[in-house]
């Protein structure tokens, strides 16, 4: 059995003085679909920005790869192939697609096969291709949905990491972006962990699941077990 890609051990992190995760561990496994799930105020955004180093003060363990994240800034990591798509999705609103897009690549030690890179973006998101030139924040909150995964995989990152990409958009919207993401993980073998409050999405989405509650796992295991277990078809999946 292959390691972990993304290794989590007795990971604690708190703003100020207020912990928020008291000891978590968890593991991405290499070309997988990890979800994060739990309520509101659970710790899943808080989880993502400690990998990240981004916000957070942190302690425990964080290893990609067998490379230590904790201590890291938060630009290393990027360059170590970690790409963020925060909550709010974080485009550069008076910017165009395009620059949107080539920023996404700042962290890359070459700037090599960067066309490239950009016509694949395209080829997953067209509605990007037709608005090369529009300002992200003039663009639907789906199409900047789409914007910010897309910058975020112009890093060409190991590890993709996506915080509520569901939030606030049309179903439809959802479907073909959840779609996309799938697609993504096939073809560029992106490891994937996803924070998403709608739990049957991310489970039909995902290989494997950590249910948080109040900053600790409180389950973990396949989707298909996350799904057998009464507590998260519950309070969860509404059965």
């Amino acid at each position: 059995m292959s390691a972990p890609l993304l290794q989590v051990r007795g990971l604690k992190a708190r703003y100020g003085r207020i912990e928020v995760l008291h000891g978590i561990d968890l593991d991405v496994m290499p070309g997988q679909i990890t979800a994060l799930l739990g309520a509101n105020g659970a710790g899943k955004t808080t989880s993502l920005r400690a990998l990240c180093q981004f916000m957070v003060q942190s302690s425990g363990s964080i290893q990609l790869a067998g490379a230590e994240l904790l201590g890291r800034s938060t630009e290393s990591i990027a360059k170590l192939g970690v790409g963020h798509v925060p909550d709010g999705r974080g485009t550069f609103s008076g910017l165009m697609v395009e620059e949107n897009l080539r920023l996404g690549a700042y962290a890359r030690a070459s700037r090599e096969g960067m066309d490239d890179d950009m016509a694949r973006i395209y080829d997953y998101f067209p509605r990007l291709k037709e608005r090369t030139r529009q300002q992200a924040g003039t663009l639907s909150g789906g199409e900047q949905q789409m914007l910010a995964i897309g910058r975020a995989l112009m890093g060409r990152p190991r590890l993709l990491l996506l915080d509520e990409p569901s939030f606030g958009l049309a179903p439809l919207v959802v479907k073909d972006i959840f779609a996309i993401m799938r697609r993504i993980n096939a073809e560029q073998h992106v490891s994937i962990l996803l924070v998403e409050q709608n739990a049957r999405l991310a489970l039909d989405l995902a290989d494997t699941a950590y249910l948080l509650e109040t900053g600790r796992v409180a389950l973990s295991g396949s989707v298909d077990d996350m799904k057998r277990s009464d507590a998260v078809r519950r309070a969860y999946l509404g059965e």
